[in-house]
């Protein structure tokens, strides 16, 4: 992998400096970036994938939602529609794509959309007749055509932004020095016992100047399905089939994990064919299917005969949450327009 990164020196040099260029155009106003009058807070990261973004979202709309009237906006990776699409009673994974229908599903008083012209997506948000007073950008840190008012940069705790390299020699979408734009960062998926002294020698490994938090993932004490729930200490002992479609699937199988399941890895987003639901099916019986929360949405319509499980996921702040939500309910209340 060394070996290989060297060779590919070059063209991270070549890509990072496409990416420094168009953010020095943005920087210096040279390029357009649009600004809108409601608070618009974007989540994101320097690398590709594996971050956290979906439970940090569902984190700030658990937050906000009581208060305020929240939308989401995605990209809507993989989905099989174009253009923009406002979920609906009529929306599935397939219309807006697994993340987007996993919000809705779990916020239904919560406007979710999905368009990959996010300048398009805003302005068709703002002309619902029932318009939103905050817009959460997801996956949208490198999204300059609009101007954020307040930006959240996502790094994961075993793949820091300031240990990696550009495409592709490394996983970061742009230069390291993308970090300017952050107003915080939040370092996730941390060890619950990460201790303060560690917290603050990563602070400043990070070399920024904005608050910086340390988060985990914390898994709920629940399996679900479209008829009931199991306790997970009850679920360990059960012979079962742990399936995922995710990024750096480990702890979510370390956590439910026993000797004798049977365990299927997918790649992140994965579009499921009908070849790996039969090869998921001839695995289940005498076994109980668990799944994500995200691959459960692709998964529920294909497995309405079998017992199949999600396990929800939340972030969890190790310190310091308080301050976190002070952070975000202060910029919201305080901003009418973005600045």
């Amino acid at each position: 992998m060394i070996f290989l990164r060297k060779i590919l020196f070059p063209l991270a040099g070549l890509y990072a400096l496409i990416t420094a260029v168009r953010n020095f155009l943005y920087d210096k106003n040279l390029l357009t970036s649009h600004r809108y009058p409601l608070p618009i807070i974007a989540v994101g990261n320097l690398s590709v994938g594996g971050t956290g973004k979906s439970p940090q979202i569902e984190y700030l709309i658990r937050l906000l939602s009581a208060q305020y009237q929240v939308a989401v906006l995605s990209r809507g990776y993989k989905r099989q529609t174009q253009g923009f699409v406002l979920a609906d009673q009529t929306a599935t994974a397939a219309s807006l794509g697994d993340e987007p229908y996993q919000f809705y599903r779990k916020f239904p008083n919560v406007q979710v959309a999905v368009d990959a012209n996010r300048n398009r997506g805003i302005q068709q948000l703002l002309s619902q007749a029932q318009k939103p007073d905050i817009i959460l950008l997801d996956d949208a840190f490198q999204h300059r055509k609009v101007k954020a008012g307040f930006y959240i940069l996502l790094t994961a705790y075993g793949d820091l932004f300031c240990d990696d390299y550009v495409l592709p020699a490394g996983n970061l979408r742009e230069p390291r020095s993308g970090v300017k734009r952050a107003d915080l960062v939040a370092v996730t998926k941390c060890p619950t016992d990460l201790s303060e002294r560690q917290q603050l020698a990563i602070t400043a490994k990070l070399g920024v100047r904005v608050p910086v938090f340390f988060s985990s993932i914390a898994y709920d004490d629940e399996v679900f399905s479209a008829n009931g729930s199991l306790k997970v200490n009850e679920l360990r002992s059960k012979p079962k089939l742990l399936v995922a479609g995710i990024a750096k699937p480990a702890p979510f199988f370390a956590y439910l994990q026993h000797e004798n399941d049977v365990v299927l890895e997918f790649a992140d987003h994965h579009n499921f064919t009908t070849e790996d639901i039969q090869k998921i099916k001839k695995q289940t019986i005498n076994r109980v299917i668990v799944t994500t929360e995200k691959d459960y949405v692709r998964l529920a319509l294909h497995f309405q005969d079998e017992a199949l499980y999600y396990l929800p996921i939340r972030t969890s702040f190790l310190a310091e949450a308080s301050r976190f939500d002070q952070l975000i309910l202060d910029y919201v209340r305080t901003s009418t327009t973005n600045r």
